[in-house]
């Protein structure tokens, strides 16, 4: 399941992951957003123990969604290391989406 919690500070979010983090920027009017959900948690699923899936509601947090230029919604951009190795928009299957996460685990 897609973790759902406050954080202080999104670094520390970051720096206390020892796994990626896959963060999952949604609005929840948007309804691509909302058909991403049940493929992140079987993505979730899935790499459970490889991969973390964060979401963030860019309506709460506009000044992450403007710091890493979230644009299109959803957006989903992987964390390693606390930095951005990976970005993806748009909706995609669990298959296609786990293929793309497999080059940075």
């Amino acid at each position: 399941m897609a973790i759902k919690k406050q954080f202080t500070s999104f670094q520390d979010l970051l720096a206390e992951s020892e796994v990626p983090l896959l963060v999952d920027f949604y609005a929840a009017w948007c309804g691509p957003c909302q058909m991403m959900a049940p493929i992140l948690e079987q993505v979730q699923h899935r790499l459970s123990g490889r991969l973390k899936v964060v979401k963030i509601d860019t309506d709460r947090y506009p000044q992450l969604a403007s710091r890493y230029g979230i644009q299109a919604l959803p957006t989903l951009v992987v964390f390693k290391q606390g930095q951005p190795v990976d970005r993806l928009e748009g909706v995609m299957q669990a298959e296609q989406l786990i293929s793309r996460l497999q080059s940075v685990l």
